[in-house]
């Protein structure tokens, strides 16, 4: 089976998705659609696009075009809701970059449309596909931790600004994502701290600290900025026998379990079993990974156990409590309640 595909949005990870898709011997690339000229023309001639793969600037007229059975929408998060729900009143399979929509009542809404249309929906969570997270994944799963204490991420760059949302809507979701993975659980209380430095309407955290709770008592701290130089992907989980590393920046070894714990000896905690064990973990493209389960998920008709929109839909949920957080000076959220 060949499924056709429209990708909507060609900017800075549209072209990734259309790279993938282009690649993929079971997808037919039938369009792009992009509101900008410019972006269009430099697709076509980036990937030597043939004159049948159709280059359209509206998504509605994109969504009248034949030969589609799937649209995969890299558009502004803004945009999600009413470009997905088009789509799958269309009757089209939907592949949606993260985050789902920008409210969890909009998220549950389009996944309760995907089930009656009976379509799919599956949203792009590119590190639930990464390797070294599903390594990590095993590990935690295996104990070798020992007992869990807390978790930290720090997420920072110098660009890109989003202009419509701020770096809490745009960093968080990668590191919360990867904690629930690893943890095989999502918080039940969060708190949000931003601070605002760029001038721009309406104003954006540009510096966002947050805590995480999880059921089992479990919390992790993230640190969020897209106005650092020193640009890091780092994320532990700290145990009593040891704590996991995912630091994505570090080529060599971006996954590894620093082992060691404390022994009381002679009236004093000292360091035992200190070791470091850099984890092997598979070569793998993770975003054709995430494109060959979306068509897969088509193929089969059946929603995808890793990232389909419900779990979009969880993320979403969190996130706008820790924008109600954000928003009420780090007052202490229940994700339930957002």
């Amino acid at each position: 089976m060949t499924i056709g595909i429209a990708v909507f949005g060609a900017g800075r990870w549209g072209v990734h998705l259309i790279r993938n898709f282009l690649n993929h011997p079971q997808c037919k690339l039938v369009a792009v659609v992009d509101p900008h000229p410019e972006q269009l023309q430099a697709v076509k001639t980036r990937f030597q696009l043939e004159n049948n793969v159709i280059l359209a600037q509206d998504w509605s007229q994109g969504l009248e075009l034949s030969e589609i059975d799937a649209v995969a929408i890299a558009t502004p998060a803004s945009t999600h809701y009413q470009v997905i729900s088009a789509a799958l009143k269309k009757g089209y399979h939907v592949f949606a970059e993260k985050p789902l929509t920008l409210t969890y009542s909009e998220s549950i809404e389009l996944c309760q449309l995907a089930e009656k249309q009976q379509r799919q929906l599956f949203v792009d969570h590119t590190y639930l596909f990464h390797p070294a997270v599903r390594t990590g994944k095993n590990i935690l799963s295996q104990g070798k931790l020992g007992d869990l204490r807390y978790g930290y991420a720090t997420r920072t760059h110098l660009e890109p600004v989003r202009p419509d949302v701020d770096s809490l809507w745009d960093l968080a979701i990668h590191d919360i994502c990867i904690l629930n993975s690893w943890l095989q659980e999502t918080p039940v209380e969060v708190q949000a701290n931003g601070t605002v430095w760029l001038p721009q309407n309406p104003p954006q955290s540009d510096l966002v600290t947050a805590k995480l709770i999880y059921p089992s008592g479990f919390k992790a701290f993230l640190h969020l900025c897209w106005l650092n130089p020193d640009k890091q992907r780092r994320l532990g989980v700290v145990g009593s026998q040891g704590t996991l590393i995912f630091d994505e920046m570090s080529k060599d070894a971006p996954l590894v379990l620093q082992h060691g714990h404390l022994e009381y000896i002679d009236e004093r905690w000292k360091a035992a079993d200190v070791s470091r064990e850099v984890l092997p973990i598979e070569k793998a493209e993770p975003l054709a990974e995430v494109c060959a389960e979306f068509l897969d998920s088509i193929d089969n008709n059946i929603p995808s156990k890793i990232s389909a929109g419900n779990v979009g839909a969880e993320l979403v949920k969190v996130l706008c409590a820790l924008d109600e957080s954000l928003h009420q000076a780090g007052k202490l959220i229940r994700c339930d309640k957002s």
